[in-house]
């Protein structure tokens, strides 16, 4: 290419360059960093469907959630009103907040589409079936919940699970001996 030539735009070769410029050119990438995750859940649930929402925030708890503080232990999702709102996410008050920290425990307004809350309200309205959060990260910037539509196991179901998870995680080991072992000789 000669200098002082005309090369429209969309031609010319992309080069590395902000966030926010990539985000402007659609190029999103979306890395998340995991805040908090949820392990107890995927244990007493089985997981029927997952869902992306956003999270309605304070300035402090953003600044706790970056610390990485949190617990979602205890929390559970809630259609109310025809919106969705996680209740009993511990994200703790900001240490160098003023008179503007938060509460602790304060119920939040959860981001989602009208067609994912309906679905969402209705599944949950059956029998055994509950709304829980699994992991709070942030994705390109912005606070994110991963939440899941699951139903209750059973004891015997946690049980068997556990079983399979130990049973894989033997013979990988297994598998990786093998491996060790005839690359030695």
């Amino acid at each position: 290419m000669s200098k002082g030539m005309y090369v429209p735009k969309e031609s010319q070769p992309k080069q590395g360059g902000t966030a926010a410029a990539k985000a402007r050119d659609g190029e999103k990438g979306g890395k998340k960093k995991i805040v908090a995750q949820n392990k107890k859940a995927r244990h007493d649930y089985a997981i029927i469907d997952t869902f992306e929402a956003g999270l309605v925030l304070m300035g402090t708890e953003v600044k706790s959630l970056r610390e990485g503080r949190t617990s979602l232990t205890d929390g559970f999702v809630q259609i109310d009103g025809g919106e969705a709102w996680l209740h009993n996410a511990h994200i703790p008050e900001y240490h160098q907040g003023s008179w503007t920290n938060h509460s602790a425990r304060r119920k939040r307004k959860l981001l989602l589409h009208r067609e994912e809350i309906d679905k969402l309200e209705s599944k949950a309205q059956e029998t055994g079936h509950t709304i829980v959060p699994l992991a709070l990260y942030f994705k390109d910037g912005r606070a994110k919940a991963e939440i899941a539509l699951a139903r209750g196991k059973k004891e015997y179901d946690k049980r068997q699970t556990l079983r399979e998870k130990q049973d894989r995680r033997e013979s990988d080991r297994a598998i990786a001996a093998a491996k060790r072992k005839q690359r030695g000789q």
